[in-house]
């Protein structure tokens, strides 16, 4: 009687298959990573190029300021003046150091001219009713180098009229939040309307003076049926005073 004879095993076909199976698994991986390789190289060429335009720019502008910060027939022109602050104030340092040093010169003089003097009190130390005229101007000075002469950067004067009705470190408090919005980088403050003391404010550049830049911070006569409240909090914010 015949006997049948066993099928052969699918062991080798099975190994075949496995290995063409991980060959291609191996293939799709190397294409994977060559093309992630290749858009990486391709990034890091963009950052270069950017990196490079930036030291360039960077450069460039280093070297002009200098050259201005250097010519002598410019340091006394009103224009370059104002284009150098301009590109300096752009600088973070630079911006951080000149509007510390305008709320310094403030807090020491304008709050010296806002206090009531002998003769403007009562006879019982009231202060008077009457508003009265402030017109104070004090220079802002920087070094061109670190060991370098200080020089007149700009000036900034105060014209207002100091009411009774308000506290001294009320309206100092004011007056910083002009400076600092005004000379502020950004672009988020164009339609700020300041006040002091519940009147409208305009801080704006002197067209007619020179060669030094005059910064004027000129409190009106109106708004004086509006009540206005700063809004200053523990940190001093950028914005200008707003409506209750």
């Amino acid at each position: 009687m015949a006997v049948a004879t066993p099928p052969a095993s699918q062991s080798p076909n099975w190994w075949m298959y496995s290995t063409f199976g991980l060959s291609g698994i191996l293939i799709v991986l190397g294409i994977t990573s060559y093309l992630q390789s290749r858009q990486l190289e391709r990034l890091l060429q963009k950052e270069k190029q950017r990196a490079q335009q930036l030291k360039y720019h960077v450069k460039k502008r280093g070297e002009k300021i200098i050259k201005m910060e250097k010519n002598p027939d410019l340091i006394n022109s009103r224009d370059f003046n104002l284009d150098y602050l301009r590109m300096r104030m752009a600088e973070e340092v630079f911006h951080f150091e000149i509007v510390n040093q305008i709320k310094s010169k403030i807090r020491e003089n304008i709050t010296i001219a806002l206090r009531p003097k002998q003769v403007e009190q009562g006879a019982l130390g009231i202060a008077s009713k009457s508003g009265r005229q402030i017109s104070e101007i004090f220079d802002v000075a920087y070094k061109t180098e670190e060991h370098g002469a200080t020089r007149v950067l700009f000036r900034v004067g105060v014209r207002m009229v100091k009411l009774p009705t308000q506290p001294t470190s009320v309206t100092i408090n004011q007056l910083l939040d002009c400076i600092e919005t005004f000379l502020s980088p950004s672009q988020e403050h164009d339609t700020w309307q300041p006040t002091i003391q519940g009147r409208l404010a305009y801080v704006r550049w002197d067209q007619k003076a020179k060669p030094t830049p005059l910064l004027i911070i000129e409190q009106t006569q109106e708004g004086t049926n509006v009540t206005f409240r700063t809004q200053r909090a523990m940190s001093p914010p950028l914005s200008g005073a707003s409506r209750k």
